[in-house]
């Protein structure tokens, strides 16, 4: 079964054949065509967090391919104690062709992976956020062509979402560069795993944004404080005054850089008004493509 947990269990050729599908599904839906390629095929979700991007592209997605889907919470679930993970996972599994889970717990997501009858999507863990990174990459390589060569900045926390960056772009040949304060950087254990599966990757860490933008192809940031982390908010907001994404830093890199971000976005906080809704901002071609590149994913996963 062709699951997605992490970027690092699939195959460079994966990562491109994923891509390859959502990129040819863009164009067919904008040319007023949606191919029923995945009839009678049934989508189940199973959300710990809540979510408007990942939910409704999922769905979108599969009934655009002629498709279901069936949403649940964890509690409709049973995730919270009513039987055990491993029952919930072998049940659910044997009612639908693909299930999405959005969760605090990446082992629990690993779980259904392991004992499931179909093949398992992490929509988002504590540990990674492999989808977004995929849309990521497939925004990144419409708006500049090419990804070969190409540099990704990150100004911000070194979270979920910017493990699973720096992992797409060791694959697919772009550099990555993070600022972070120190204490919020990508951790050295997980520096050597992409070292040691991707030798010749490019991955930088600063503590200066102004200095990491200075060759940037596009400029990327996420929320300070993510959901769990509620109680460092106002800690945080201090940490990160100096990393917020405004004009003066869109002014210290490249004229033709790009401004990405993952939604929702805290406006006034990592990111200003003035750069959301700037030329350089594609962060609303980016939300659209999750829809894409979830049905790139699909495809590739259940044909």
């Amino acid at each position: 079964m062709k699951h997605l947990i992490n970027l690092l269990d699939l195959a460079v050729e994966d990562v491109q054949a994923i891509l390859q599908h959502a990129a040819a599904l863009k164009a067919e839906c904008r040319a007023g065509r949606r191919t029923p390629l995945l009839a009678g095929r049934v989508l189940a979700q199973v959300f710990e967090k809540p979510s408007l991007r990942t939910r409704v592209s999922f769905e979108a997605a599969m009934q655009q391919l002629g498709g279901s889907s069936i949403f649940l919470s964890s509690k409709d679930a049973g995730l919270g104690g009513r039987e055990s993970i491993e029952d919930v996972a072998r049940v659910l599994t044997s009612y639908c062709d693909v299930l999405v889970l959005r969760t605090f717990s990446h082992t629990l997501i690993e779980t259904f992976a392991r004992v499931g009858r179909c093949p398992v999507v992490n929509g988002l863990s504590d540990v990674s956020h492999p989808c977004q990174a995929l849309t990521d990459l497939f925004t990144m390589q419409e708006v500049c062509g090419t990804l070969e060569g190409r540099t990704l900045v990150y100004v911000g926390d070194g979270n979920n979402v910017a493990v699973s960056l720096a992992e797409a772009c060791a694959m697919l040949g772009a550099a990555f560069v993070i600022a972070a304060p120190e204490g919020y950087q990508l951790t050295p254990d997980f520096l050597a795993r992409l070292q040691s599966r991707f030798p010749h990757c490019s991955v930088t860490q600063t503590t200066d944004p102004r200095e990491a933008v200075s060759e940037a192809d596009v400029i990327y940031t996420d929320v300070w404080t993510s959901m769990g982390q509620e109680a460092e908010k106002e800690q945080r907001q201090r940490i990160f005054a100096a990393y917020q994404v405004n004009a003066a830093l869109l002014k210290a890199a490249p004229s033709t850089a790009r401004f990405m971000h993952c939604l929702p976005a805290r406006r006034g906080q990592e990111v200003t008004d003035e750069v959301m809704d700037s030329p350089q901002s594609v962060v609303f071609q980016q939300a659209e493509n999750r829809l894409h590149l979830a049905k790139g994913l699909f495809v590739w996963q259940l044909t």
